[in-house]
């Protein structure tokens, strides 16, 4: 098998402008974007490492601009290919469909002995985005291994017409593009399980909200890319891309909810890396900007938060920190307060409720509310309360000769839930 060499164009650019190593040109670069006037822009080795790699991800447009400035060369003669003009599948992972076409970057729709595409009409965009936006409202009914290939095909038809549209149109289908991928990776993450996978179409999800230059679109997909390092008990990758996050919002008109949004993401992670305590003093400025409120409104595609949401937040964390009887009044307040919208978050409420009796030593509390979350995921399937009432069964093994115990290794290992798991 031949050696890999990566992006050899970048590094013989680097090296012929004079910077010997990566950390040279990392330097190089945030200088020239000081010097450009480009606020904020921050460019680590890490970066200038991922851009060497053989396979370069497509660099946000402040950083295109410094690169191209500094090198003197334009961005595929640095080796990077734009994302945007095919739909032909990346090898190895079919079902995704990844774009590559630096002439499409432009609008420049060309094809061996073809005729350019024709443009499309203004309406496209509004056509493309209720499409977009009704799959955003079906994830709360639908089973997602159903749901998950309707929303990747859709990303497909938006790599097509992206580079067919011009002007507000283009931003409107890049903006829909960018929310149907972070659909399709919110699908992967949190119900199939497939992090990896999550990681790199969020990757794309990012880079269709830089082509409708939405920063605050940005911000959601950075802050969901935390969750990857975060869940894996990587505290300084999730810690990054929190940064990175909330450098994002300050650009836009954040409202109270999202900054909110933003503070409960990072609890998680850092509840998730062992650090309860710093969790729940983000979860408390939650609360108070949450309290504070301001004038800016949430934007129509964040469904997944509300202040019910952060309370079950806030009880799992309460939970963990060994905080039992304030985790159960915090997660008994958010399941009163929760939607018919929020029914996927029930089953995780239930399973926390199942957890906190179980540490406390009530099996029987705990068995119930255990099959509570079943009898939700029946109706709703999400993985994350699976993986609750799993964790919870575990926690009742000095129990597992008790009658409850035993009904709901039942109800657990029927042939309904075991089908209905191994199906999803």
């Amino acid at each position: 098998m031949p050696r890999s060499t990566g992006n050899i164009r970048l590094k013989a650019a680097r090296v012929a402008a004079g910077f010997n190593s990566q950390q040279d040109l990392a330097d190089a670069l945030t200088e020239s974007a000081k010097r450009l006037g480009i606020r904020g822009l921050s460019v680590g080795v890490r970066q200038v490492r991922r851009w060497e790699s053989d396979s370069p991800p497509w660099p946000q447009p402040d950083c295109q601009r410094v690169l191209t400035h500094l090198l003197g060369q334009n961005m595929e003669s640095l080796g990077f290919t734009a994302p945007w003009g095919s739909t032909r599948p990346q090898p190895g992972n079919a079902r995704r469909p990844f774009v590559a076409s630096g002439a499409a970057a432009l609008g420049l729709a060309v094809t061996h002995g073809r005729a350019v595409a024709a443009p499309q009409p203004h309406t496209a965009g509004a056509d493309f985005e209720v499409v977009t936006r009704s799959h955003r409202r079906l994830y709360w009914s639908v089973a997602p291994s159903t749901l998950h290939p309707a929303v990747v095909a859709h990303t497909a038809l938006g790599c097509a017409l992206l580079p067919e549209t011009t002007d507000s149109t283009r931003r409107t289908v890049a903006a829909a593009l960018a929310e149907s991928y972070l659909l399709a990776g919110r699908i992967e993450f949190f119900d199939l399980r497939e992090p990896s996978t999550a990681n790199e179409t969020l990757l794309m999800a990012l880079q269709a909200a830089a082509e409708a230059d939405d920063q605050l679109l940005g911000s959601a997909i950075i802050a969901h890319m935390a969750f990857v390092p975060g869940w894996a008990g990587d505290r300084d990758g999730a810690s990054e891309r929190m940064t990175a996050a909330r450098t994002y919002a300050r650009r836009a008109p954040a409202s109270a909810e999202f900054l909110a949004w933003l503070d409960a993401v990072e609890a998680e992670c850092e509840t998730r890396c062992g650090n309860p305590r710093t969790a729940l003093h983000l979860i408390g400025h939650a609360e108070d900007v949450l309290k504070a409120g301001d004038e800016n409104p949430s934007p129509a595609w964040m469904d997944w938060f509300s202040p019910a949401r952060l309370a079950a937040f806030k009880g799992n964390t309460q939970l963990i920190a060994g905080h039992l009887p304030q985790a159960r009044e915090t997660l008994l307040v958010a399941l009163d307060a929760m939607t018919p919208t929020e029914d996927k978050q029930r089953s995780v409420i239930f399973g926390d409720l199942a957890a906190v009796e179980a540490a406390a030593g009530e099996p029987q509390r705990a068995c119930s509310y255990a099959v509570q979350a079943l009898d939700q995921l029946a109706l709703t399937w999400y993985a994350t309360g699976m993986d609750r009432i799993r964790e919870v069964r575990r926690m009742l093994a000095p129990h597992q000769h008790e009658r409850c115990v035993r009904d709901l290794d039942d109800r657990l290992y029927d042939w309904r839930t075991t089908v209905s798991a191994l199906n999803r």
